[in-house]
């Protein structure tokens, strides 16, 4: 277990925050960022980045790049990262300066090691097993049953990197999907609901959580996020509440940690784990007191958390996938709606392109 540090100093506005990753959510943070009023400094190596377009600086290098982190790590006072489908080693020469650690970001990008560490951590997941070669995969339809997906242990989100097997004859088709990568293989769950617990926290172990909100997903791609949740969702949200922050404790993290989970009829179960912020937690920028990308950086910081109160009690968010972003002009002029455009230029299918949230 990692242990918490009992306080780190606090950052003060006018400080430079690095931030890993140039999309959407680092755009969000900068923007939260500048608010409090502290520069951000981008790296990613990507041409123009959106979240360049909203930040005062933009190093352009390859992830891996060590010496160019090094010398984007001499001019930040903090840095963070706002996905985790990175190498974690080049990030090492971060230092104490990245939060949240190495810790989170070894755990959530690995498939395999994140299932292990949750069901250490108590949290309760669907039977699964690891897979590094076709003798596995038939081993799991024995063992585990179908319907079962086979999901690639790194760099899957979406819905990518998975396939599913129904029937045993459908194992051959599905490890060729996966390109023949390490994975896990977890069985069908039948939920009642999805929903996500986000959960802040800081170094001192001090943690807010926001409401949890109901989602929906569509090929493995989250449409629709909604607060209230529902009764069967309301129900197990205490449980996942308590096993949410066991985790967070128990990898020492300090910042916005979401936790996906299944309602099932035997209680909720641990989908993945993301250890930054999250797309079902849009709606908090416009919904609460304090939206998830503000007390991220508040966490990191070491500011004090924000309170999480509903500005509504009910608020729906709805991602704008490829073409949806089309219906733009409808959506400004709808009363009530709170449009996001993240700036990426033209549409293509599966691409999140912004979001709308509304209130009431």
């Amino acid at each position: 277990m990692i242990p918490a540090l009992s306080k780190i100093a606090a950052v003060p506005p006018g400080s430079t925050i690095g931030i890993v990753g140039g999309g959407q959510l680092g755009r969000m943070l900068a923007i939260a960022a500048a608010q409090l009023g502290y520069r951000c400094h981008i790296f990613d190596p990507h041409e123009r980045p959106i979240a360049a377009d909203v930040a005062a600086d933009f190093t352009r290098a390859e992830f891996g790049d060590v010496d160019a982190l090094a010398r984007f790590g001499e001019q930040v006072d903090v840095a963070t990262y706002e996905f985790e489908n990175l190498a974690a080693e080049p990030l090492a020469v971060l230092g104490d300066k990245l939060r949240p650690g190495l810790r989170s970001l070894a755990v959530a990008q690995d498939r395999a090691e994140e299932k292990s560490f949750i069901e250490a951590s108590g949290g309760r997941v669907a039977r699964w097993c690891r897979v590094d070669a076709f003798d596995d995969v038939m081993a799991a339809v024995a063992d585990v049953g179908c319907p079962l997906v086979l999901k690639t242990r790194r760099y899957g989100y979406d819905g990518k990197g998975q396939a599913w097997i129904r029937s045993a004859g459908e194992a051959q088709a599905a490890w060729e999907t996966i390109g023949h990568e390490p994975a896990i293989a977890e069985a069908g769950v039948d939920f009642l609901a999805e929903f996500s617990v986000i959960v802040a926290r800081s170094a001192d172990g001090a943690h807010a959580f926001w409401d949890s909100a109901q989602n929906v997903h569509e090929g493995g791609i989250l449409r629709h996020s909604h607060i209230p949740c529902g009764a069967e969702v309301a129900a197990q949200v205490d449980e996942a509440r308590s096993e949410a922050v066991r985790i967070a404790n128990a990898l020492g993290h300090v910042g916005v940690l979401t936790v996906e989970y299944f309602a099932s009829r035997d209680g909720p179960l641990v989908n993945e784990i993301a250890p930054r912020v999250h797309n079902s937690g849009h709606w908090t920028i416009e919904g609460a007191i304090t939206s998830q990308f503000e007390q991220h950086i508040r966490a990191i910081c070491g500011l004090p958390l924000g309170p999480t109160d509903l500005i509504r009690e009910r608020v729906t968010m709805d991602n704008l996938i490829g073409e949806d972003v089309l219906r733009w002009a409808g959506l400004i002029a709808e009363p009530g709606a709170h449009l996001h455009l993240y700036g990426k230029g033209a549409p293509r299918p599966g691409r999140k392109m912004g979001h709308v949230t509304r209130l009431g």
